[in-house]
């Protein structure tokens, strides 16, 4: 009995403690859970918050980009506003102004018809006028009529030739004067003119008996060795050496200087000095050929005409030394060539060797255009270089820009102040070629050149010539001064029709 009375409060006694036990553990799970719960939680509030602050800063970016966005398209449609805006504003302004010109136009149209409508009023009674008085019929008052229209339209078309005449001739004017002006600023040409000697000074008198020499034997020699004519005259301590071969000349003078500073004078003297000259003159023909082609920068020429274009150091235009001026031609053309984007070699060769002909030109028949273009076409010179040197004086139609490019820098280089000196006899004769020129042509009174022939005035009956003669008048006469003479730079043609109307008060 007592075992089984032991034995149930064993068993109760296991049960109890089985049941704290379960109810241990369940208490000790139950506080893990709540722990592991709060834990959780926690975690879950922070990542919450961190979720939160992370979307709050999102947001603000998303926020600032919109707001950024929105300013840049506001300003966008603020612009887009402004121009549209100042659009609106210049099309009122338009239609203002169509607006008034359109009533201006109404007006004048008005005004037109107003016009025309006087004028077949007048029209209408002039013809019943001319009828009635002389009887005249509806063709021939129609002839009267048309006459006098035809007069009156003459008269408006000089005076629209002249204004757009004077309109072009100023716009051209300023741009020929620009490009003129620069061409003629870089170059800047030191030298003006230079003279070749031909009177020579001796010490004295005594020279000119040796000179001579017995019966004239010395001077014989010297004559027909150096080719030139030695002219002794009753002028004091001169002689002069006279040939129209430059070089000839030259050599001439030089070997008479040499002749009378040794004064040793005496055939064979005389052949042997005038050796060396020519030796001398050669070399110098030969430098100053080279020095003008390394100046025009024209590489690769053929050599005669380097020796060519030497001679002509030795010859002058109107005091102008002739190898200076084709130096000078040269650049201008090339210079004028880069400003009216023509071909600057081709300005430049042609320039250069515009008056080669002129080296021997005394010796050949011809124009020097002429010769200088056989001689550049004998030598291998391009047929657009050669037409630039035979059309520099109009002896044949000019093909180019650069064939008119050299004929101006040829006018340029002969006309600018200092560069030609004119004697008196060559003055006055060009002056008087003017006048007759101008008297010459039909209804002309009087003309008189003037500017030291640089322009002529020309005097016309008004009877005679209209307002749209004279207009032809002035060219008419320009093309013929232009065709019979030579000048350097240019003439003005004015022409003056003057109509007086004169009474007296008794």
């Amino acid at each position: 009995m007592k075992e089984v009375i032991f034995t149930l409060i064993g068993l109760l006694v296991g049960v109890g403690l089985g049941y704290w036990v379960r109810q241990w553990r369940y208490q000790t799970q139950m506080g893990n859970l709540e722990a592991m719960k709060k834990r959780l939680l926690e975690e879950a509030e922070k990542q919450a918050r961190e979720l939160v602050l992370t979307a709050k800063d999102e947001a603000h970016k998303v926020r600032e980009e919109v707001e950024q966005q929105l300013e840049q398209r506001r300003t966008q449609l603020s612009s887009e506003e402004e121009r549209l805006q100042r659009r609106r504003d210049q099309v009122d302004r338009q239609q203002e102004q169509l607006e008034k010109r359109q009533q201006n136009l109404n007006k004048r149209q008005s005004a037109l018809d107003r016009r025309t409508h006087e004028i077949e009023k007048l029209e209408k009674e002039h013809r019943t006028e001319l009828q009635r008085i002389a009887e005249l019929s509806v063709e021939e008052a129609r002839e009267i009529l048309l006459a006098q229209v035809a007069e009156e339209t003459r008269q408006d078309m000089a005076r629209v030739i002249r204004e757009e005449e004077l309109r072009a001739h100023d716009e051209a004017e300023e741009r020929a004067r620009k490009i003129i002006t620069i061409a003629v600023q870089r170059i800047a040409s030191e030298q003006v003119a230079e003279l070749t000697t031909t009177s020579i000074e001796i010490p004295s008198d005594e020279l000119k008996g040796r000179i001579i020499g017995r019966g004239g034997r010395n001077i014989r020699v010297f004559e027909q060795k150096a080719g030139v004519d030695v002219i002794v005259d009753d002028t004091p301590e001169m002689i002069t050496v006279s040939s129209f071969d430059s070089v000839r000349r030259e050599v001439a003078a030089r070997a008479m200087q040499r002749l009378v500073a040794d004064g040793r004078i005496h055939p064979a003297r005389i052949e042997k000095v005038l050796e060396k000259a020519w030796q001398e003159v050669e070399e110098t023909i030969r430098e100053q050929g080279e020095r003008a082609v390394y100046e025009a920068e024209i590489p690769g020429l053929h050599r005669e005409l380097i020796k060519l274009l030497g001679r002509l150091y030795f010859r002058t235009s109107y005091g102008q030394n002739q190898l200076a001026h084709t130096i000078e031609v040269a650049k201008l053309s090339s210079l004028l060539a880069a400003e009216l984007g023509a071909d600057e070699k081709v300005a430049r060769m042609g320039g250069l060797l515009h008056d080669i002909g002129k080296a021997v030109d005394f010796e050949v028949e011809g124009t020097h255009a002429t010769i200088g273009a056989e001689l550049a076409r004998r030598y291998g010179v391009p047929e657009v270089v050669i037409n630039c040197i035979e059309g520099h004086h109009h002896e044949v139609e000019q093909q180019s820009l650069e064939a008119i490019i050299v004929e101006a820098a040829d006018a340029i280089s002969g006309a600018r102040p200092g560069a030609r000196r004119e004697s008196l006899e060559h003055y006055i004769k060009r002056v008087r070629t003017l006048e007759e020129i101008s008297r010459s042509f039909k209804g002309v009174e009087e003309a008189y050149a003037i500017q030291a022939g640089r322009e002529v005035r020309i005097i016309v009956r008004p009877g005679d010539v209209d307002d749209l003669a004279a207009t032809h008048l002035s060219r008419d006469v320009a093309r013929k001064i232009e065709d019979t003479m030579q000048y350097p730079g240019q003439i003005r043609v004015t022409v003056i029709r003057e109509t007086r109307a004169v009474d007296y008060a008794k």
